[in-house]
């Protein structure tokens, strides 16, 4: 029997790693994995069933990676931070189900002891992208190509980012929002805003991402209403927080009121 075949242990079936990808033995592979040329998969790697790993792909470090993943040519998961404060502490990342990973992203593992790089589900990462260290990705959140995240960012729900757009480290980007390309974006997001340029500036709301994901003409009302009383009325945050939650504690107000909560580096104006 050899290592490929004693690692495989009937779950996976010889022909779906290339025998020129290296695998090692105490990796954890799932059922019907299927694993391209060239490929380099560490001993403290976890792959869901169903996932498809690419040629020349490196997993390396600690990688737990959930279900029907599928991760392109050249990609790199779970090398170590770009951050001289690493010392080489146990941290990892985790990614989700049905996440797209396209070519040459990079995803670190987190800096400190303990800590994790993570990508919830159904996330799609155009080719180039950079995910640093300590990131925390929500679901359902298109990055284009080159878009590069900075370290300890979080991105909520449904999030897009145009191409060759930078989020500095800390920044918090709502859900559903919006940023267009090649913006560098320094500050906080409100959840439905888009926004724009450099120095960015809020451009209104992302109606179009709100009317493809089936929000009613209500609901985007309150969206609009929400950002006026943000960016129109000259209000200070807890302000504006108060005049949303006076029109009704539902499940727009609320996730304003979760992302103000979370909110530190000030927003977007």
């Amino acid at each position: 029997m050899d290592d490929r075949e004693q690692f495989s242990s009937g779950a996976i079936p010889l022909n779906e790693i290339h025998a020129s990808a290296l695998v090692h033995p105490e990796a954890k592979i799932g059922r019907g994995v299927r694993i391209g040329a060239y490929s380099i998969i560490g001993p403290d790697v976890e792959i869901g069933e169903g996932s498809e790993i690419g040629s020349h792909v490196v997993i390396e470090n600690r990688v737990r990676m959930g279900r029907d993943n599928q991760i392109f040519h050249g990609s790199v998961i779970g090398s170590t931070p770009q951050d001289l404060k690493y010392a080489g502490a146990d941290s990892r990342v985790e990614l989700g189900d049905r996440n797209t990973v396209r070519e040459y992203v990079t995803i670190n593992i987190a800096t400190a002891e303990g800590e994790v790089t993570r990508i919830g589900n159904d996330c799609l990462l155009m080719a180039y992208s950079h995910v640093a260290h300590n990131c925390e990705l929500a679901n359902n959140i298109v990055l284009a190509n080159s878009v590069n995240l900075a370290g300890h960012v979080r991105v909520d729900d449904f999030v897009v980012m145009g191409g060759m757009s930078a989020v500095h480290q800390f920044v918090l980007l709502g859900a559903h929002s919006f940023i267009g390309g090649l913006t560098g974006v320094r500050l906080d997001v409100p959840p439905y805003v888009k926004v724009a340029g450099n120095p960015p500036r809020p451009m209104g709301i992302n109606s179009v991402g709100l009317e493809r994901r089936g929000f009613a003409a209500q609901e985007l009302q309150r969206v609009k209403s929400a950002y006026r009383y943000i960016y129109r009325r000259g209000l200070r945050r807890e302000e504006a927080l108060a005049e949303i939650m006076s029109e009704g504690e539902d499940t727009i107000a609320r996730c304003f009121a979760d992302f103000f909560e979370r909110s530190e580096r000030g927003l977007v104006r």
